[in-house]
């Protein structure tokens, strides 16, 4: 009677402790819809952030996020494929994947200020490469774990088939392991990427903001996320109300980058 009474009570505090959550998400997507959808006029997207638009923002904010993820794929694909197919129960691959979960959890701004003592000071000045490599940097660890563990989920049995065949490792590797596991692959890219679409404190530290539209890398370069931050603190009522257009929208792009990431993975289920 005791184990019945105390299940429902956990049962109950569960069901409660979701719901709270739940209604807190719902507040907060609620009053942002709002807020933003009121806030967003044609302009938004057709000028620039001095002329109180994001098209500068959009462009530069995906820019940065495109250049990141071509550094992170190869980078981090590479060092999962070491780990599952190259060096599996070495010392050194247990070294690389207990480093590669400290930095998925290192705190954004903490790289932010590495990227900014390596390619900020000693040039002089904030730059677009400077951001796209912090942003780079948080991408690897998600996508080594991704590779990871979806080349673990490859049967065992189509590299010994391939080996039987007469494939050579890399040709097994890059024909049938990775072909099987290419859509948890690519839908590890999409969420990694949608994580770094929203970041902030790297980039404060490393591109810092641009008014103006530029695709020139050498120079502070358009972020979408200091531009939010920097909007929200402006006592004006138009910069606030941009900032709130902004964030809407931003939580979209990574909204629908979630969403996408899970329908292929569902379509290929």
């Amino acid at each position: 009677m005791n184990r019945l009474i105390l299940n429902k009570v956990i049962l109950i505090l569960s069901t409660l402790s979701a719901m709270i959550g739940i209604g807190f998400l719902f507040w907060i997507l609620a009053t942002l819809s709002y807020k933003g959808i009121t806030s967003i006029h044609w302009t938004t997207f057709t000028k620039d952030l001095v002329e109180g638009g994001i098209r500068n923002l959009l462009v530069g904010q995906f820019t940065m996020a495109l250049l990141a993820t071509l550094i992170a794929v190869p980078v981090g694909m590479m060092a999962g494929i070491y780990l599952r197919e190259y060096g599996y129960g070495s010392k050194l691959s247990m070294v690389i994947r207990n480093l590669s979960d400290v930095m998925m959890s290192a705190p954004s701004i903490v790289i932010g200020v590495f990227v900014y003592a390596i390619m900020v000071d000693p040039v002089g000045s904030y730059n677009g490469w400077a951001g796209a490599v912090a942003l780079a940097i948080m991408m690897v660890p998600i996508i080594i774990s991704t590779t990871d563990n979806m080349l673990a989920l490859v049967p065992q049995e189509l590299r010994e088939a391939g080996i039987a065949l007469g494939g050579s490792k890399h040709k097994i590797i890059l024909q049938v392991v990775i072909r099987a596991a290419k859509v948890g692959i690519m839908t590890g890219v999409l969420l990694s990427f949608a994580r770094i679409i929203g970041e902030t404190a790297p980039l404060l530290f490393t591109s810092a903001n641009n008014q103006f539209f530029t695709m020139n890398m050498n120079e502070q370069f358009p972020s979408l996320t200091v531009s939010i931050y920097n909007l929200a603190t402006y006592p004006d009522a138009p910069s606030r109300e941009l900032a709130w257009a902004a964030s809407f929208i931003l939580t979209m792009i990574v909204l629908c980058i979630n969403l996408f990431g899970r329908f292929v993975v569902r379509k290929k289920k």
